[in-house]
């Protein structure tokens, strides 16, 4: 019974983070992707191509624990060019009365551009293809 109550009490609290969030409706991804789905590589990585203007943006992460430990993303365009490798770390956060973490890729997130391209994105999960994580790049 004390199990199921700490259980509840943890939910009650994630999702009371989660809708404390002000949403990011001002802000809308300039590129998604989910990568939840092996059939969605090749030889190991995920490349897809997509048009972005010129900017500041960040990239942003939804992962969990079975996300891959590392993730390198590689932005090629005509005139720029983009490469981390982001690691994945999660945080321990203690309430008294249970323990969750929670998780987020750590690296260099922000990226300019000068001007308008088309950009080729090249992500590598180093061979951890079925751990999901979701990756926005988004227009600051």
């Amino acid at each position: 019974m004390k199990k199921i109550i700490i259980t509840i009490v943890a939910v009650i609290i994630v999702l009371g983070l989660v809708l404390s969030f002000e949403p990011k409706s001002e802000k809308t991804a300039t590129y998604h992707v989910t990568l939840a789905d092996p059939k969605i590589y090749t030889n190991g990585v995920f490349i897809d191509t997509f048009q972005i203007q010129k900017g500041t943006y960040q990239f942003s992460f939804v992962p969990n624990g079975d996300s891959p430990e590392i993730l390198s993303i590689t932005l090629k365009g005509a005139k720029f060019s983009f490469s981390e490798d982001f690691k994945l770390e999660g945080t321990q956060h203690n309430t008294g009365i249970s323990t969750y973490y929670t998780w987020d890729y750590q690296g260099s997130k922000e990226i300019h551009l000068s001007e308008d391209d088309q950009i080729e994105i090249t992500i590598n999960p180093h061979g951890n293809l079925l751990g999901s994580v979701s990756v926005d790049l988004i227009k600051i």
